[in-house]
């Protein structure tokens, strides 16, 4: 059976760089990154509200997709509301896969230190969320850390909770494909 991955966490968890190693260890398997996909749309800055909603259609659209040819998908991704995460968990139902949902935690502090650290970072992704954070109007990561973790205790009882330690991508590798196996 097929599995989707949903790797939530605080921008700067580990969330991309362990879906990747992930990735490397079996065929086929996809990594959709929502951000990326954003990126490839047009003036998507001019609107990045309307772009994020477009990029999670194609998300869910290539999910389904890959699902359904019985291959796995890893989503990593910043959640801090449930309504995504539960059209993911739909989405995988629909195609008869498993849904599987790991939350990458540490502290709010700690998640607000490691956000802080991408500002000089080349990946374009980090420079987009370091840049969509300034924007006027946005809310401290800490905060927004802290409703993920809310929303995950209170809405989300399945969610797999595995500690990510900063420095410490092998151990924290191991968790994940622990919270995996379930």
């Amino acid at each position: 059976m097929a599995s989707l991955i949903l790797i939530n966490g605080a921008p700067g968890s580990g969330k991309s760089t362990l879906a990747r190693l992930l990735i490397d260890e079996q065929p086929l398997v996809l990594l959709l990154d929502i951000d990326s996909v954003r990126r490839h749309l047009g003036q998507w800055d001019s609107d990045p509200q309307a772009a994020g909603i477009a990029a999670r259609r194609l998300v869910v659209a290539m999910i389904r997709t890959h699902l359904d040819a019985g291959l796995d998908v890893i989503v990593p991704q910043f959640l801090f509301r449930s309504a995504f995460i539960e059209e993911l968990e739909r989405t995988a139902a629909d195609a008869g896969g498993s849904f599987v949902e790991i939350a990458l935690v540490s502290s709010p502090e700690e998640a607000t230190a490691r956000f802080a650290a991408r500002a000089s970072s080349d990946d374009p992704n980090h420079q987009d969320a370091v840049r969509l954070q300034q924007s006027a109007g946005a809310r401290p990561i800490e905060e927004l850390y802290s409703e993920m973790i809310g929303m995950l205790q209170h809405e989300r009882p399945r969610t797999r909770f595995v500690e990510s330690i900063p420095g410490d991508i092998e151990g924290t590798l191991g968790r994940v494909r622990s919270a995996i196996d379930g």
